[in-house]
């Protein structure tokens, strides 16, 4: 299995979630920008579960060398890699902010996967998760920069399920909503709407097995948002969102 973002509590929840279902590894790749909790990680599930990992250091902010990748043999690809970044108004025209939010989930990360996709594509056989966003669904006013590069991510997992079925390789979407993680620290956060990372993965692990094309992890979102994309322009532009 190979973690994109491993650091991120939904990542990690869903690992913990294939083990206890008793899914074989012969072994988690760990990618990561934070190699000390990926580390914590890797002795938790080697302890738990007699589970062998090995962490690869990876920054999509910078220059990725492929050749330290060439050696990963797996049939699962799980990326929660994401970054929500600053979306107020001095982080709207704040050129590194906006270059890291399109670079980490989309722009650097797409090649990555592409990566991994060739491999499963030879094969002929494998699965890719990936966790998009409800907000790439309509650029909303408080978040739009993640939103838009959010919004490209989905439409590159729907282009790449579609080129890859002939293949044999399943992709998935995963659309979270509010999750109750460190990235939303702080947050007003409604807790009706908020999942927790035990939760998204039980959601996403159901998902993954039933080989489903695109899910919400809490299906009250599929309904706000079939409202939200469904409002006319001229209205939808006069909102707070």
């Amino acid at each position: 299995m190979i973690v994109l973002g491993s650091t991120s509590e939904v990542a990690q929840a869903f690992v913990e979630k294939a083990l206890q279902e008793g899914e074989k590894f012969e072994k988690i790749y760990l990618l990561t920008s934070g190699r000390e909790a990926s580390e914590r990680f890797a002795k938790h599930i080697d302890v738990k579960f007699f589970q062998q990992s090995e962490i690869i250091e990876i920054d999509l902010t910078k220059e990725i060398n492929y050749t330290k990748l060439e050696h990963i043999n797996s049939n699962l690809l799980f990326c929660a890699t994401g970054f929500l970044g600053e979306g107020s108004e001095e982080g709207l025209y704040d050129d590194k902010n906006t270059a890291r939010i399109i670079e980490i989930n989309y722009s650097k990360l797409v090649p990555l996967i592409n990566f991994f996709a060739h491999k499963f594509e030879n094969k002929r056989s494998g699965t890719i998760i990936g966790l998009s966003s409800v907000a790439g669904d309509r650029g909303r006013q408080s978040n739009f920069i993640y939103g838009s590069a959010k919004a490209a991510f989905t439409a590159y997992l729907s282009g790449l399920r579609n080129y890859l079925f002939e293949k044999k390789v399943h992709v998935m979407t995963v659309k979270p909503g509010f999750m109750d993680t460190k990235m939303t620290e702080g947050l007003p956060l409604n807790p009706a709407l908020t999942a927790t990372p035990k939760k998204a993965a039980e959601c996403i692990y159901s998902g993954y097995k039933k080989q489903k094309n695109s899910i919400y992890v809490l299906p009250i979102w599929g309904v706000i948002m079939l409202i939200i994309r469904n409002i006319p322009e001229f209205i939808f532009k006069k909102l707070k969102l």
